[in-house]
């Protein structure tokens, strides 16, 4: 079983930045971030490969940038240019491509004021 432990969120004004960690208890292929809006939409901010081939939710592009580090079983998502509308809840995901299981952090909270 994969634990997941996020911190880093915060609050930050439009235009500021912040980064946030997520501990691995192990590295999984792909490791990644959801984040759970206001509305209760779910969507998936962006994922990464161990082969580092990684992907962006739309409306992030150019703003996030994900990676990680299996020697020490960390996952970032550094968020720039921050907009009200990425205030959300923001939870650390590992997908086990042996098991087809994914694991799931507790999440922290990120909250963007104009």
């Amino acid at each position: 079983q994969v634990q997941l432990v996020e911190s880093g969120g915060g609050l930050v004004q439009s235009g500021g930045s912040l980064r946030l960690p997520c501990r691995a208890s192990i590295m999984t292929y792909t490791m990644g971030w959801y984040r759970l809006l206001p509305d209760n939409q779910r969507e998936r901010v962006a994922r990464i490969t161990v082969n580092s081939e990684s992907n962006y939710e739309d409306s992030v592009k150019g703003r996030f940038t994900v990676s990680r580090d299996d020697v020490q079983n960390m996952v970032y998502l550094q968020m720039n240019s921050l907009k009200p509308e990425d205030t959300a809840v923001y939870y650390c995901y590992a997908y086990d491509i042996e098991t087809a299981r994914e694991y799931w952090g507790r999440g922290t909270q990120v909250t963007v004021s104009m």
